[in-house]
């Protein structure tokens, strides 16, 4: 439970959305003890939540007491610590599961969304018996993870991959690929991310598994920074699989989220072998567990599912529907502002429609000098404010905007105006810091 009383607040499950614009992060900031830090003598202003989100003590605390008093492995130590651990751990994946409303069974934990997104690419490939011929179809806005694995998938297979590309404004665009024929009755893999970490895109995923299904290919949603910042439905969703990672949702690192339709999962092979995910082991050959077990070989990362659970606990008591809503209005402060900043181009939509809280942009001095991103990031941090500089694991995208790198500040509940504010104050710094580069100075 975090340490700020939400039901004193009067606003804890009110049905209408807080009094004043930006409620959220006064009701919250002080579960984050980090955000009370300073930095080179400024505030901390963390606006790289789309790297990794900032953790609230109740998530530590659930982490820490359940290693300081019920730690065990799960499912084959047979004493109480063991049954405890087990009951945590399930119990985990139980909140996991209510939260994207999912049937437990079909809750897969991976070590990160890109494990979960390889466990995608490597078992529906053996599944479909993917080959020369066949097709899958990704597009250029994708985050490395979720290009990689299908690279590997298409080398070893004979498959061709193809993608959807972006319009100028930084959506998908569908228009071309339609007339293209891009997912046609070759595409066997459709996989798209929810939300773009670069352009801050929301990409029409139910429009899209629509366009999947319709030419029976499986849909497959990378949902890493999407699933932190809205409310998700699984049911009606339309995709096959959905990945996610916990630390960026308030949860620890080293633990992903594979959801999949349960019907999908038990006809899909085992990923890595080991561990409970065995049936019989004959030395003639191996029976499999159903799923989840199945896809869980080894220790499983278990107080970091117990620490996810408490994560889930904190969003669902604040409620997704304010989260969202505090994401679409730091945006759209974030977006004004910044767009105020001499030299500053902003890549993707610069309205906050259909479109997720990481603004990424580049900074060009007043003579002309495009002040490179890691510089931009250096002088930043000076002045307390943590973004992002580099290619944010996008690399083709920025290939396809015509630059090798780029600054990112993204948002999260915490995140309050005054924050970004900081960011704009800094860019002007920055900006005039770098003004006289054509000249000599730097």
């Amino acid at each position: 439970m975090p340490d700020t009383d939400l039901s004193a607040a009067g606003w804890l499950g009110a049905s209408e959305p807080p009094p004043a614009a930006f409620a959220l992060p006064g009701l919250v900031r002080d579960d984050f003890p980090v955000l009370q830090r300073h930095v080179n003598g400024h505030p901390l202003a963390y606006l790289d939540s789309a790297n990794t989100s900032q953790k609230p003590r109740a998530v530590v605390e659930a982490m820490s007491n359940h290693l300081l008093f019920h730690n065990a492995n799960v499912a084959r130590a047979m004493h109480q610590l063991g049954a405890e651990a087990s009951e945590a751990f399930e119990g985990g994946r139980a909140k996991v599961a209510a939260f994207i409303g999912a049937r437990t069974e079909e809750v897969v934990f991976t070590k990160n969304a890109s494990e979960a997104l390889n466990l995608a690419a490597h078992t529906l490939g053996q599944h479909l018996a993917l080959g020369p011929g066949d097709e899958v179809v990704v597009s250029v806005m994708e985050h490395h993870s979720n290009i990689v694995p299908w690279q590997l998938l298409c080398q070893r297979t004979g498959a061709t991959l193809r993608w959807f590309d972006i319009t100028d404004d930084g959506r998908l665009d569908l228009d071309s690929a339609r007339e293209q024929g891009l997912v046609n009755e070759r595409t066997k893999v459709v996989s798209l991310t929810w939300v773009s970490n670069v352009l801050g895109t929301v990409n029409p995923v139910t429009e899209l598994a629509e366009m999947a299904h319709a030419v029976g290919a499986v849909f497959v949603v990378d949902g890493s920074q999407a699933v932190p910042q809205m409310p998700v439905d699984v049911t009606t969703l339309g995709a096959d699989l959905l990945a996610f990672t916990a630390h960026k949702m308030l949860g620890p690192t080293g633990l992903g989220v594979l959801w999949g339709r349960y019907e999908l999962l038990e006809q899909l092979p085992p990923f890595l072998g080991g561990g409970e995910m065995i049936e019989v082991v004959r030395m003639e050959g191996s029976t499999f567990a159903r799923p989840p077990a199945r896809f869980e070989a080894g220790t499983p990362p278990i107080a970091e599912v117990v620490a996810l659970g408490a994560a889930v606990d904190y969003l669902t008591m604040l409620g997704m529907d304010r989260v969202a809503e505090h994401e679409h209005l730091i945006a759209t402060y974030a977006l004004e502002q910044l767009q105020r900043v001499e030299g500053l181009r902003i890549l993707g939509p610069t309205e906050a429609v259909d479109r997720g809280g990481a603004i990424s942009f580049t900074l060009t001095s007043s003579d002309g000098f495009d002040i490179h991103p890691h510089d931009v990031m250096q002088i930043l941090d000076s002045r307390g404010v943590a973004v992002r500089g580099g290619h944010h694991c996008a690399r083709p995208l920025h290939h396809r905007l015509g630059i090798q790198a780029s600054s990112r500040a993204s948002a999260y509940l915490y995140t309050t105006p005054d924050e970004v504010d900081a960011l704009v104050e800094a860019l002007d710094h920055t900006r005039d810091f770098f003004g006289g580069h054509s000249g000599g100075g730097r």
